[in-house]
């Protein structure tokens, strides 16, 4: 099994990691999970986290074949147009998309000239569907709970889990978005949790847990099966469930919440402009 090249990048505004996973071989890569910098009180948006990425790719001479999304973030946008315009790639996420544009596309009433069918990317990956980053393949994998359309990507020994679960001493990703489920959330994790102890685990986010005193985002299979906190061998699917619906009645909204949906659902773009020009994000009240 070849093993790929991982390049994380930490944008600690929103306390993602986007990652450059890359074939030495063939110099192909796939980009997961980027970062378009919005600074919400101004409306002004910037490259910042996108360009260090293109910086990266371009350093080391690779050609990026996928741009994907584990799942329409609700913490941070998206830069996947972006970085498609200045590298290619094409860009794609789970077929669930359908679902969250469904039921986001209602709480912003965004009309029937917003398409609920997933046009906005070039490809709605089904689980087991199998892509190639250069010659290693990626493994697409279904892997709901935390929303109904989260994926999870295999290649080779590296797994890409987006929201689905955290570091080890952190635990697990909230349900309590419109169609999360706990229940869901457990079957998913369990299921990653069958792979190889050696499995690299790159995480998406990282909230540096209590005691600890940097940001970390890889860690293995076995330390997630033998010691996440929320969800090591042993813990059963109800205490699992109770112990999610009573944690995530404790938390706030994502900050980005609400322009974060707006743009993820379009994969990454704006809302079309307006007649003088000026794209518009909504603040739909009291819908959340």
């Amino acid at each position: 099994m070849r093993a790929p090249q991982v390049k994380g990048f930490f944008d600690e505004a929103t306390f993602t990691v986007s990652y450059v996973v890359s074939d030495s071989q063939t110099a192909k890569a796939a980009i997961i999970d980027s970062v378009w910098d919005f600074d919400q009180p101004s409306g002004r948006t910037s490259f910042d986290s996108a360009d260090e990425i293109i910086r990266h790719v371009e350093a080391q001479g690779l050609s990026v074949e996928w741009i994907l999304e584990t799942h329409a973030h609700a913490d941070h946008l998206s830069a996947a147009p972006y970085l498609q315009e200045k590298l290619g790639g094409k860009i794609a996420i789970g077929r669930e998309i359908q679902t969250v544009q469904g039921v986001f596309g209602k709480i912003f009433n965004e009309g029937t000239q917003f398409a609920r069918d997933g046009s906005q990317f070039d490809r709605l990956l089904e689980d087991g569907d199998v892509l190639m980053v250069g010659e290693i393949p990626l493994i697409a994998l279904h892997v709901p709970g935390h929303t109904p359309a989260d994926m999870a990507y295999l290649l080779g020994d590296a797994l890409f889990t987006g929201d689905t679960m955290f570091m080890p001493d952190y635990g697990t990703a909230r349900v309590d978005f419109p169609g999360g489920d706990a229940r869901q959330l457990y079957k998913s994790i369990r299921r990653l949790m069958r792979l190889p102890n050696e499995t690299r685990v790159f995480l998406c986010h990282d909230y540096k847990a209590p005691n600890r005193t940097e940001f970390v985002w890889e860690t293995t299979m076995l330390a997630e099966r033998t010691g996440n906190v929320h969800i090591h061998e042993g813990v059963g699917e109800d205490d699992f469930v109770a112990m999610r619906i009573q944690r995530d009645s404790t938390l706030e909204m994502p900050k980005l919440i609400l322009p974060s949906i707006q743009v993820n659902m379009r994969a990454g773009h704006l809302p079309e402009p307006e007649d003088n020009g000026v794209s518009y994000l909504k603040l739909p009240l009291n819908s959340l």
